[in-house]
């Protein structure tokens, strides 16, 4: 198991913490200031024990070697400052002597942003050079960037095996909520996944239907797996090349004794559009010439029925087109009941993914559930069951293997 840095006496050392600060900005200001604003609630403590923070950091996705300014990270130090409570210095640089003499500088209670990691190709190549570099900021490597942790990257993977290394506050709160959903859940325990395509979630529908009771399958996806049961499908995203995948997937559950639920109305429109003239009709009469853009009321009835009986909800993707009225519906009313279980204390929730997290904001219920991850590919792998590199790092080596 991973070390958390609360573990020891931070007071005096260079905490070399890479965290993930890649927020929206507008017009050079934070609009959303979530991911720092949790990073910082970690961190606080530390540096009132006397810690020392040099904090990397990656923002968007600069050309390497070429140094637009409009990807530099100083515009986050503001928000940043606010968030920790005490004025962050900054390193035009990341890896170089001057950065080094910086972090050197750094009194107790006091933080250095450098600058952004991907200006260098040697991140993402997990550069042992690089590396080796960014090592001489710290006396502890830290990650507390569960976002970025499925990336063999330098500063999540290469550099863990330069100096003591431990996990942060932050990725130590992710890791045991996701653990206690998936490996540890209080049953019944049931799933929603959604989103456009079966092929982008193969790995996680099979880890998923061999350890929870239930999966409701809804978006695009659920369309492959109707398609697959003879349903007529117009001019609906839905791939048909998934069929056996679909059957393989329905197999596992039946031998583990998960359902899995898939819509039995459906919404269909003839546009992609708001407010565009929508029937609903059974999921097995899809007019031709239409497209299925959301599951129906019969639907909705049956997955909040089944979410009644729930103690664990794990849920990734939405249910249709959210983003579009009418067809945000499905998404919607089901987010509401999950977070109305959760804010009586009837279940667990724990919900990730970047259209997860839009589609819960949409509802107004993101502050109800248990739990709510930012991370995006990192959620995935974790729910495919993989152990991810930059966890793997922090690891014993037998532990890692």
């Amino acid at each position: 198991m991973v070390t958390p840095i609360t573990s020891i006496d931070v007071k005096g050392k260079r905490l070399l913490v890479r965290a993930d600060l890649n927020v929206p900005v507008d017009k050079g200001r934070v609009t959303d200031a979530t991911r720092i604003d949790r990073f910082a609630r970690g961190m606080k403590p530390l540096l009132e024990q006397g810690a020392r923070l040099v904090i990397l950091t990656h923002y968007g996705r600069p050309a390497p070697n070429e140094l637009d300014p409009g990807f530099s990270v100083d515009k986050l130090r503001p928000a940043l400052s606010d968030a920790l409570g005490v004025p962050v210095r900054f390193s035009d640089t990341c890896a170089t002597n001057a950065a080094v003499i910086l972090s050197e500088s750094l009194h107790d209670g006091q933080a250095l942003l450098c600058e952004n990691l991907r200006y260098n190709p040697g991140e993402a190549a997990n550069d042992p050079a690089f590396a080796a570099a960014l090592a001489l900021l710290g006396d502890v490597y830290v990650n507390d960037a569960f976002s970025c942790a499925h990336r063999a990257h330098a500063s999540t993977e290469a550099i863990a095996r330069l100096l003591p290394a431990y996990a942060g506050p932050l990725l130590i709160e992710e890791m045991e909520a996701l653990t206690n959903a998936l490996e540890r859940p209080e049953k019944p325990a049931v799933a929603i996944v959604g989103g456009a395509k079966v092929s982008s979630k193969i790995a996680v529908l099979k880890n998923l239907v061999g350890k929870l009771d239930a999966v409701i399958v809804g978006g695009g996806m659920a369309n492959t797996f109707l398609f697959a049961r003879g349903c007529p499908m117009g001019k609906s995203l839905h791939e048909a090349d998934q069929v056996d995948t679909v059957r393989e997937i329905e197999a596992l559950a039946a031998k583990s004794g998960c359902e899995i639920l898939l819509p039995t109305d459906i919404v269909c429109a003839t546009a992609f559009a708001e407010d565009a003239p929508a029937v609903t009709v059974p999921a097995d009469q899809c007019p031709d010439g239409t497209m299925i853009l959301d599951a129906g009321p019969e639907s909705i009835a049956a997955f909040n029925a089944r979410l009644n009986h729930a103690h664990t909800i794990l849920w990734n993707g939405p249910l249709g087109a959210f983003e579009i009225k009418p067809f945000d519906q499905a998404t919607l009313q089901v987010a509401r009941r999950a977070a109305a279980l959760s804010h009586e204390g009837r279940a667990v929730t724990v919900a990730g993914g970047g259209d997860t997290v839009a589609a819960l904001n949409a509802a107004g219920v993101t502050g109800d559930f248990t739990y709510v991850s930012t991370a995006g590919g990192a959620f995935l792998e974790w729910l495919e069951g993989k152990t991810l590199p930059g966890i793997a790092a922090l690891m014993p080596p037998k532990q890692a293997a």
